[in-house]
């Protein structure tokens, strides 16, 4: 990743292909129903009356929040594939190149420039470093924390001998209990919620300060430059 790439202004680079971007929508979607039935999971609605059998809100709740997660699990293994199969800046989101000196001196100045100590913008064009590390630290790490630990409870469900039980159930007693799982499944939950809204700003913040197209870029794959 270079620093400042030499393009002219007027030049539109394509950087991020369409499977990137489905995956990215498709990704988006999928957090967005697994945070607000989780949370509904964790802080459940008021019983309302009359019999069980007519009165399923969780249960379509839960539904929900299994089938998004699905979506999420299988989504993030067709980006883990695309990652090979595409090009370099689809490897971005899952190799951290923390062994060159220049990203080094890319994440120093990113962080000035958030915390606005620094008035003059590098142009990228995949991620900048700070963005590069907080993505992989945050979503790329998360997301198979959640997916392990969410399979691991889901196949409490199932029961013994499930795959999901087979490959995911060892989980559970390495945390010491089902209880221990479902805490530290709720917590790395908040850290993506927390990742989105940042991501979102910073996203916004970038294509308005710093001349190069960020929102229009992941939905056409197409990055410019102004001035």
């Amino acid at each position: 990743m270079s620093a400042q790439p030499k393009i002219a202004p007027d030049a539109p680079v394509y950087v991020y292909e369409l499977p990137v971007r489905l995956w990215h929508a498709v990704n988006a979607l999928s957090v967005v129903v697994l945070a607000v039935t989780g949370y509904l999971i964790a802080h459940p609605l008021a019983t309302p009356e009359g019999e069980a059998s007519a009165n399923f809100l969780m249960g379509y709740i839960r539904f929900a929040h299994f089938a998004a997660a699905y979506v999420f699990a299988v989504g993030f293994l067709g980006r883990v594939y695309w990652a090979f199969a595409g090009n370099h800046h689809a490897r971005e989101l899952f190799i951290v190149p923390v062994h060159r000196p220049a990203w080094w001196d890319g994440l120093w100045h990113e962080l000035r420039w958030f915390f606005f100590l620094d008035s003059a913008p590098r142009r990228y064009l995949g991620h900048n470093p700070l963005a590069q590390l907080s993505m992989f630290a945050a979503f790329t790490l998360g997301a198979v924390f959640m997916i392990g630990t969410g399979f691991a409870l889901y196949g409490e469900g199932e029961g013994q001998g499930s795959w999901q039980d087979r490959l995911f159930g060892w989980i559970i007693p390495l945390f010491g209990q089902s209880q221990d799982v479902h805490t530290w499944h709720h917590l790395i939950a908040w850290v993506l919620v927390w990742f989105v809204m940042i991501h979102v700003y910073i996203a916004i913040r970038e294509d308005k300060m710093s001349g190069q197209s960020m929102l229009k870029t992941i939905a056409t794959g197409w990055r410019s430059f102004k001035g």
